[in-house]
């Protein structure tokens, strides 16, 4: 880095062309290396559970076993948190960035050539997991580094404006796999089902290579720097993150629940749900792309709400509207009109998804001190995403195996929710706790 922009990142500011650099590398490279993530929940729901995980006649124990492999994924998660954040917290945020999303690229073409059960038994689904671990110990180390090279970097005064960019890119990449896999299912069934759903995996090889070259031309964060000057560098980021910010992982674990938990059920299991009760997929697949085209501007206008009123009131927003829309939700998929299809997802993803969305990189870097920042938001983001968005596909299915209705499942998604809003609640008891809160 030359002197000049030392100068200019060590006093606090960016230019507007270094922050727009930083934007958009930030955002496409999240949006590739999720686009892989994803994919596996739009595939798990409709073709893995009939070509991998084969199970007698009933094809919801099919998609049961599908959506354990995407358990997996998750509870990888955590692990790819701590080793990523550690490479973080002491030697940058760039560097962890750009080895996420080489292994990440790498897992998922290479699912994009493995063979079914019928080819290989049972080695099938076992190397359907290995490469869905692959890919679960990279997302685990994503997200908390592209957040903070934004967050890090951002004005102060406009970090919930410029930190929900990074948000974008998570929900580009929901948007991309869901178009991908979409057009893949334009091909007739039987080809589709042969060779068709491979295609967006092994796309996936172009990602890669676009976002290798975006990543590696993302300057490193500003106060990662400003600490790294000052040599204050943890040896052990994860011991001391532990040590002085316990209560701070389990605030952030809680105010995962409604978040992760929910929109996976909106999206990954909403596929499944709609193909048992006979709603029209293509309608769905349209209504569900539709809600993530138009959250990405929302979420930057919730992004810049929240540097006028604060995260506290947007968060427990979209916490409660969780709550309220469990159960309509699966009562408008019910109807299988195209307005209702479209309302229940818009309402969900685009409205409540959104409002804690938007505002979660800002507030989740809020809680923790720099030097510790990446493993703090490794341990309180990761952990969580294992018991609510890990599971709760997973979960969802077995409930509607077990009692083939919505109504449990929408009971389960309204637990989710509550832990979210008892947790926002805890905070605003203490009235110290809240002004930094409602202020971060």
């Amino acid at each position: 880095m030359s002197s000049a922009k030392w100068d200019a990142r060590a006093s606090g500011t960016l230019s507007d062309k270094q922050l727009r650099h930083l934007i958009v590398a930030s955002v496409a490279g999240s949006a590739l290396e999720w686009y892989d993530f994803f994919l596996y929940g739009f595939v798990a729901a409709l073709v893995f559970g009939k070509l991998f995980f084969p199970a007698g006649t009933d094809p919801l124990i099919g998609t049961l076993g599908a959506f354990a492999g995407f358990a997996m994924g998750f509870l990888a998660r955590p692990v790819g948190g701590i080793i990523f954040a550690h490479v973080g917290d002491r030697y940058g945020r760039k560097g962890a960035l750009v080895t996420t999303l080489t292994m990440m690229g790498g897992a998922t073409f290479l699912m994009g050539l493995l063979p079914t059960y019928a080819q290989i038994g049972i080695w099938a689904p076992v190397l359907v997991v290995v490469l869905r671990i692959l890919q679960g110990i990279a997302a685990g180390g994503e997200w908390g580094g592209a957040v903070l090279i934004v967050t890090e970097s951002a004005p102060k005064k406009h970090q919930g404006f410029y930190s929900s960019f990074g948000q974008v890119g998570l929900s580009s990449g929901f948007l991309l796999a869901a178009a991908a896999f979409f057009l893949a299912q334009r091909l007739p069934q039987e080809q589709f089902m042969s060779w068709g759903w491979r295609i967006p995996f092994l796309v996936s090889i172009l990602i890669f290579a676009v976002g290798v070259f975006i990543r590696s031309r993302v300057p490193e964060s500003r106060e990662f720097e400003q600490e790294t000057a000052r040599g204050n560098v943890q040896r052990l980021p994860l011991i001391e993150v532990l040590r002085r910010h316990p209560r701070e992982i389990l605030t952030a674990m809680g105010l995962r629940f409604a978040e992760n938990g929910g929109s996976y059920i909106f999206v990954a299991f909403s596929l499944a749900y709609a193909k048992y009760v006979g709603a029209p997929g293509d309608t769905v697949m349209i209504g569900l792309m539709f809600s993530f085209l138009i959250q990405l501007p929302i979420l930057v206008g919730i992004g810049a709400l929240s540097d006028r009123i604060g995260v506290w009131p947007l968060y427990f927003a979209g916490a409660v509207g969780m709550v309220l829309f469990a159960f309509p939700f699966f009562w408008l998929i019910d109807a299988k009109s195209t307005f209702s299809i479209f309302l229940a997802f818009v309402g969900a993803n685009t409205v409540c998804f959104s409002l804690m969305n938007a505002v979660q990189p800002k507030l989740f870097s809020s809680l923790f001190d720099t030097d510790v920042r990446y493993s703090g938001l490794a341990v309180g983001h990761e952990v969580a995403s294992v018991f609510s968005g890990g599971l709760s596909p997973m979960i969802a299915t077995a409930l509607l195996s077990a009692y083939g209705a919505s109504w449990p499942i929408s009971l389960y998604l309204m637990a989710l929710g509550l832990v979210t809003v008892f947790t926002l609640l805890a905070i605003g008891i203490s009235s110290r706790r809240k002004v930094r809160f409602s202020q971060a």
